[in-house]
């Protein structure tokens, strides 16, 4: 907790130097500086772009998504929610302050301009996580294809999990495949409820974090938020892996991908497929890591400003 405490100290002196602090921002990467700094730095850009149109709408939505990536590796990092808040807020606090024609802003913002002007040319991202990765696609075209996807394997079934549709189109959806040909008659998201609660549930019970099953970032049945699909269709050929030759394609609602890119970076959800066995109902769950979900869906926006 040292780092956190040492940056808040400083925003609660002022700014750190806009002239010396960019060093943090010119990056789009979050691996080699200081998670709680580089993300202060790029609230403070985000906001200030806001306030004085600093930048082209490419580059001001690839600092947004570059602002998601380094919240992401503040949370990971075991920062608590309370510092991370306040870093926001001081951040927030000293972009509404600077002078538009501060020489030190349009000096930091030619260097957001050079780093992230090449990164709002890139079509595609890999997000890695714990357990798995979300792999992002922006590259324009008609065609269906999966913009923002996740994989994962429960028992002999696959499903693929993410944002897909045509060229500006993304729709929250879970492709699945059964290989005892049984047909799920529906499927529903289940995540964290964020107004029931005030953060994620972590059963580390002694273990890393990084370390943890799936199974065990869910939170208990009371604080869940269940979200059921609203469409059902045989998969096209378009969205499923190319190794399975059938599936079932659900579409969930748009509020369903609002709610997930809210969560927490190291949390879980399921989704739950259905089947009506003769005898009641059977569920197979499939687990998916909430990991940058919402920084890949912010590099997707760049393609649509």
């Amino acid at each position: 907790m040292t780092r956190p405490r040492r940056t808040a100290q400083l925003a609660e002196r002022g700014w750190v130097g806009l002239t010396l602090a960019a060093t943090l921002v010119v990056s789009p990467g979050v691996a080699t500086a200081g998670a709680v700094d580089l993300f202060y730095e790029r609230t403070v850009m985000t906001v200030a772009d806001s306030r004085c149109g600093l930048f082209e709408a490419p580059v001001g939505a690839a600092l947004a998504a570059g602002q998601a990536q380094a919240r992401g590796a503040v949370l990971r990092a075991g920062t608590d929610r309370g510092t991370l808040k306040a870093v926001e807020t001081r951040a927030r606090n000293k972009a509404a302050v600077i002078p538009c024609d501060s020489q030190d802003l349009n000096i930091a913002a030619a260097r957001v301009r050079q780093a992230f002007d090449g990164y709002a040319q890139l079509s595609r991202m890999t997000y890695p996580g714990d357990h798995a990765q979300w792999q992002a696609d922006r590259a324009s075209g008609q065609a269906a294809r999966w913009r923002l996807q996740q994989q994962s394997t429960f028992g002999w079934n696959r499903m693929v999990f993410g944002l897909a549709g045509r060229d500006g189109a993304n729709a929250l959806m879970a492709v699945a495949g059964f290989p005892d040909g049984q047909t799920p008659y529906a499927a529903r998201l289940v995540l964290r409820d964020a107004d029931l609660t005030i953060g994620p549930y972590l059963d580390t019970r002694g273990e890393a974090v990084g370390r943890l099953p799936l199974a065990r970032r869910m939170p208990p049945s009371g604080a869940l938020a269940i979200y059921a699909a609203e469409a059902r269709s045989s998969a096209g050929r378009d969205l499923l892996p190319k190794d399975l030759k059938s599936g079932w394609a659900f579409r969930f609602p748009a509020k369903a991908a609002a709610a997930l890119a809210s969560l927490d970076p190291r949390e879980a959800v399921a989704v739950e497929f259905l089947f009506a066995d003769g005898q009641g109902e059977t569920v197979r769950r499939a687990y998916v890591e909430v990991g940058d979900f919402a920084a890949g869906r912010a590099f997707l926006q760049v393609a649509s400003r």
